[in-house]
């Protein structure tokens, strides 16, 4: 038997990684319900959708802010009980964050950078991090 699993027969502790990658969810989750409420408020703050994928209807964005809020924060929620979804989400939310990083590069190279060292770390914490085991 090795350290590390003893270590989590105890019940006690981790490494942190998976709790850290659910505070990054849930932040990105509260974050996308409060850009949900101002698109349904049909807030000013964007000037011109109309060559965009939704078009003028600021209500769609909404929804889609909703559903990526709903699927971070129960990815967070099953990141912290130890659940197989929740490694799932994190794990597409930091390659989402890589890419959209690499992409806006050129507009922001300190805003990417920190996001694309961010999105590492998760995945580094999540594949170091072994699964929990139920009891």
């Amino acid at each position: 038997m090795s350290t590390m699993d003893s270590y989590y027969e105890d019940g006690e502790g981790g490494s942190g990684w998976p709790e850290f990658a659910a505070v990054l969810l849930f932040a990105v989750g509260f974050f996308r319900v409060i850009s949900a409420i101002s698109y349904f408020a049909d807030s000013h703050k964007i000037n011109n959708l109309s060559g965009g994928l939704f078009g003028s209807q600021t209500w769609v964005w909404g929804l889609w802010d909703l559903g990526i809020a709903a699927l971070a924060l129960f990815g967070g929620m099953s990141l912290i009980k130890g659940g197989s979804f929740g490694r799932i989400v994190a794990y597409a939310w930091a390659v989402l964050v890589i890419v959209q990083g690499f992409s806006s590069i050129q507009r922001a190279p300190w805003y990417s950078a920190l996001a694309i060292a961010l999105a590492v770390m998760v995945i580094y914490g999540l594949a170091r991090t072994p699964r929990r085991a139920r009891g």
